[in-house]
């Protein structure tokens, strides 16, 4: 006779769990689940962030949007990109079979571990990828301590 018990692992879930993931990604797999279709989230922007000595260089995803509806903020070293993606209303006669394009407002804020000088900062947008390069401030770097 065959052992048909199985073991149960109950922290299994949370050997699983990825630190990176975003909460809205989490939630958009709950919306592959029949009883909570309608329910997506926003797309998050995606963005990667690189360092030199002496600026910080961000490349963002924000694809669809027209640069004009696209809003940055720098505050010491906060940053904040936010961009408004506006429905498109098309000429035409029936209704839509399926509409899975998002229509409003994405926002990512982060920190840096530097201060930027915002009055130097350039930003560019290109085929959907935000640009930005943002100098770091002269006397904010950061100072390391050796232990005696």
């Amino acid at each position: 006779m065959a052992n048909s018990l199985m073991r149960f692992d109950p922290f299994s879930d949370i050997a699983r769990f990825d630190p990176f993931r975003s909460v809205n990604d989490l939630f958009r797999d709950f919306s592959s689940m029949p009883a909570f279709r309608g329910f997506e989230s926003a797309p998050g922007i995606r963005m990667d962030v690189s360092e030199t000595d002496q600026e910080y260089l961000v490349k963002a995803d924000i694809p669809g949007v027209k640069k004009e509806d696209i809003k940055i903020s720098i505050d010491g070293n906060k940053v904040s990109v936010s961009a408004e993606i506006k429905e498109e209303k098309e000429a035409g006669e029936g209704g839509a079979i399926c509409s899975e394009r998002y229509y409003g407002q994405q926002y990512r804020s982060f920190t840096l571990p530097q201060e930027v000088d915002d009055a130097t900062a350039k930003a560019s947008y290109e085929n959907g990828v935000l640009q930005l390069t943002l100098l770091k401030k002269p006397g904010t770097s950061r100072k390391q301590i050796a232990i005696q």
